[in-house]
C-alpha cells in the first residue's frame, strides 16, 4: 500500500516540477530541462529528482542552477501538492540514456563482426 503512495507522489513530483521549469523558473537554462524521474524516500523526507539536459555541455552549469532554485521549485510544490510536509529535493543527473546509447553502440559492433 505504502508503495503505491510513493510511487503516485513520485510521478506527480515529476510532473509538476516539468510544469514548474518549464512556467515559472526565469533561469533560460532550466527551460530544456527534462525530468526523467523521482525517487521519494519511506518517510516523505528527501526526493532525489533526475534529469537530462539537451545540450550535454551545460550538464554541470544546469545542475548548479538547479541546485539554486531547489528551494523555489520546492515551495512552489508545496503549493501544489498536499501532503503535509514538502519532501528536500536533490536533482541528479540521469546518466541511463547516455548508458543506453553505449550499450547500443556494443551491440551493433558484435552485429557487425557477424
Amino acid at each position: 500500500m505504502a508503495n503505491i503512495k510513493i510511487e503516485r507522489l513520485n510521478h506527480l513530483i515529476q510532473q509538476e516540477i516539468s510544469i514548474i521549469l518549464m512556467e515559472e523558473v526565469r533561469d533560460e537554462d532550466l527551460k530544456f530541462v527534462t525530468i526523467t524521474g523521482c525517487d521519494t524516500s519511506s518517510d516523505y523526507s528527501y526526493c532525489k529528482v533526475y534529469f537530462t539536459v539537451f545540450d550535454e555541455e551545460k550538464k554541470d552549469t544546469v545542475l548548479e542552477a538547479l541546485k539554486g532554485a531547489s528551494s523555489f521549485i520546492r515551495s512552489k510544490l508545496a503549493e501544489r501538492i498536499d501532503i503535509r510536509h514538502t519532501p528536500e529535493l536533490k536533482f541528479i543527473y540521469d546518466m541511463s540514456i547516455e548508458y543506453g546509447e553505449h550499450i547500443d553502440e556494443i551491440i551493433d559492433k558484435i552485429h557487425e563482426g557477424e
